[in-house]
């Protein structure tokens, strides 16, 4: 089983335990969330590189997953997307580091699925 396919099969499964609690509150913030990353006056891409370098400078390895998943989506290119992580890295110092290197492995087996 791969990174990609681990991660992508536990939030579903997981997601789905969120949305039958039935919990308003919950369904209002992931509905927020999804629509906060369509188009408008940016782009999804840039949207995501956004989403990708707070995750990685938050160090939410789930989130940072998550942005890759959907810049890999969007075309991005591996360039792109190294130079947003190098721009978190900077921006959050040597800590996120750790994550950094588990965003390259996740990016990588991305582009070999």
């Amino acid at each position: 089983m791969s990174l990609v396919e681990d991660f992508n099969r536990y939030r579903a499964k997981m997601n789905e335990r969120i949305f039958s609690s039935d919990n308003l509150l919950l369904k209002r913030i992931f509905n927020l969330d999804t629509h906060a990353y369509t188009n408008g006056v940016l782009d999804v891409r840039t949207k995501e590189l956004i989403g990708l370098t707070c995750s990685l400078v938050l160090r939410c390895d789930d989130c940072v997953k998550y942005h890759l998943g959907k810049c890999h989506e969007a075309g991005l290119t591996t360039e792109q997307v190294n130079e947003a992580m190098g721009i978190a890295t900077l921006i959050g110092g040597t800590i996120v580091i750790p994550h950094l290197r588990r965003a390259f492995e996740y990016w990588e087996e991305l582009n070999h699925v």
